[in-house]
């Protein structure tokens, strides 16, 4: 089984703490493949000057090494404060599947936040999508995240966040990686680097690790560099700069949910359009909108939602 921690780096002059975590879900392999080969590029440039500390990690490390989305929980829909407190009192060797993950990981950024004393934290969360055409990011908030996210060069949603409880950059943001109250300045981005399968996909996720290097102070800009660079960014000005979600279709494992086939992230769709199927008959869409992240994977919580472009 792969090591969690991918790599680190720094630490040497103050600075910002930033953590990037691939493969919350076991099944999106390109923030690992992408960390991999930006901490190889910050190996071979000794010289490089680098301001703060910078750690790389694998969410759902049992998922991952099997190559599914989670084992028994989505890992990224359980991170509530009074979930870690039981599962740490109980003995580590009776931890199973997710909750063995959660503690895991829990202690290793704990332990790196007060080892290190950062001035600001910055979490950026790696992911793909089961759907083409998923390049965008996902800011905590409205104030320095979505600057944050707007330096990625990738379309911004704005108040995803607020849709999906659990997840491990809202725990980050409230504060609940750092002990005793001490005031840390907390942001956190999710990005999405477009399909699973999509050869792109590890380009992106370097590219969004770079720029939130430099955003950070951690590096100059122009220090490191990501493979089709300028493809990347001719592909993202084609798509919507900042949307907002106005729908988000959550569903249970009951609901027998299936999405009509062909749809990719960022497609207009009319309102009444027949998008999808479950238990109760046909799901149709109440907006002229765009669609994103439909779901085309067994495992999954959210169906899909919809975004309108911001003027």
């Amino acid at each position: 089984m792969a090591s969690r921690v991918i790599g680190t780096f720094g630490g040497e002059k103050p600075g910002a703490l930033v953590i990037c975590i691939g493969a919350l879900h076991g099944n999106e392999p390109a923030g690992v493949h992408a960390l991999e080969m930006v901490f190889q590029q910050l190996a071979a440039k000794p010289e490089l000057e680098f301001n703060g500390r910078f750690l790389g990690l694998i969410g759902n490390l049992g998922a991952y090494s099997s190559g599914i989305r989670y084992v028994r929980q989505d890992f990224n829909r359980i991170w509530f404060v009074d979930r870690l407190q039981q599962i740490l009192r109980r003995r580590k060797s009776r931890l199973q599947a997710e909750d063995k993950e959660l503690a895991e990981l829990f202690e290793i950024i704990h332990h790196e936040i007060e080892a290190y004393k950062p001035d600001r934290i910055f979490f950026l969360d790696l992911h793909t999508t089961s759907a083409n055409g998923g390049i965008f990011s996902i800011p905590t908030g409205e104030g320095p995240s979505l600057q944050w996210a707007k330096s990625l060069q990738a379309p911004v949603i704005l108040d995803l966040f607020k849709e999906v409880d659990g997840t491990l950059l809202r725990f980050a943001r409230n504060g609940h990686f750092v002990s005793g109250g001490i005031p840390i300045q907390t942001l956190g981005v999710a990005f999405e680097a477009g399909q699973h399968e999509d050869f792109l996909a590890v380009s992106r996720a370097m590219l969004a690790i770079i720029n939130t290097l430099t955003f950070a102070g951690c590096i100059e800009k122009g220090s490191l560099e990501s493979p089709n660079e300028q493809e990347l960014k001719e592909s993202a000005a084609a798509l919507p700069k900042v949307t907002r979600i106005i729908y988000a279709h959550h569903i249970e494992e009951d609901d027998n949910f299936k999405m009509r086939p062909g749809y990719r992230n960022f497609q207009p769709i009319e309102a009444g359009e027949h998008l999808a199927d479950d238990a109760t008959g046909p799901i149709r869409s109440n907006y002229n909108s765009l669609i994103l992240m439909p779901l085309y994977q067994p495992k999954g919580s959210d169906g899909f939602f919809l975004v309108k472009e911001e003027e």
